[in-house]
C-alpha cells in the first residue's frame, strides 16, 4: 500500500505560499490508518524507550494508537494553557508564526527515554521545542518518528545535525 496516495495536498493553506499536506484523508481510510500505525510500530522497534510523547494535535492521533499497541505510557505535549497542573514550557518559531508547547512536570522521570511521534516535520521548530521539553523534564529523546517529512524544508536534517534519530514514513516537497 502506498500511503502517499492517501495524503491530500491543499495549496495556500493556512496562508498563501504554504502547500498543506492533509492527513485526514489517510486516517479516514481504516486500512491506510492501520498500515500507518503498523509502520510506526515497526520503525519504533529500533529504539529503546519508556514512554511515547506526541505533539498536539495531529500527533495524538498516531501516538495514542502506537502507545496502546506497545503498552507504553502516552504523554501529551500541548499548546499553551491546555494542561491543568504544573508545566514546563518552551516557546518556538513556526514556519508561519510563533507558539508555545507545554508538558506536565510529572510526565517524565529523570533519565526516561521518550519516543516523539508527530504527523509531519517541516522546518523542525515544533520538534526541537518538543525535544527541549523532554530534556527540561530530565528525560532523553530516543527518536522522532513522523508520518510525513517535508524534506526540502530541512527540519529532519536539522534534527539529525543536532544528534537526534529521525524516521519518517513518507516524504513530500514542502512547496
Amino acid at each position: 500500500m502506498n500511503l502517499k496516495d492517501f495524503i491530500r495536498s491543499i495549496p495556500n493553506y493556512p496562508k498563501k505560499g504554504i502547500l498543506f499536506r492533509d492527513i485526514t484523508t489517510l486516517i479516514k481510510e481504516e486500512k491506510a490508518f492501520a498500515e500507518t500505525i503498523n509502520q510506526i510500530v515497526e520503525k519504533s522497534n529500533k529504539y529503546k524507550f519508556d514512554k511515547i510523547a506526541a505533539i498536539e494535535s495531529r500527533g495524538f492521533v498516531f501516538a495514542s494508537a502506537v502507545s496502546y499497541l506497545l503498552n507504553k505510557p502516552f504523554i501529551m505535549l500541548r499548546k499553551k494553557d491546555k494542561l491543568p497542573a504544573d508545566v514546563h514550557s518552551v516557546d518556538f518559531e513556526l514556519e508561519y508564526g510563533t507558539a508555545t508547547i507545554q508538558v506536565h512536570k510529572d510526565s517524565i522521570n529523570k533519565n526516561e527515554n521518550v519516543l516523539i511521534i508527530d504527523d509531519l516535520i517541516a522546518t523542525g521548530g515544533t520538534a526541537e521545542a518538543a525535544a527541549k521539553l523532554i530534556e527540561i523534564s530530565k528525560g532523553k529523546v530516543s527518536a522522532f518518528i513522523f508520518v510525513i517529512d517535508l524534506f526540502d524544508l530541512n527540519g529532519a536534517n536539522n534534527l539529525k545535525k543536532k544528534g537526534f534519530s529521525v524516521e519518517s514514513l513518507m516524504k513530500f516537497p514542502g512547496h
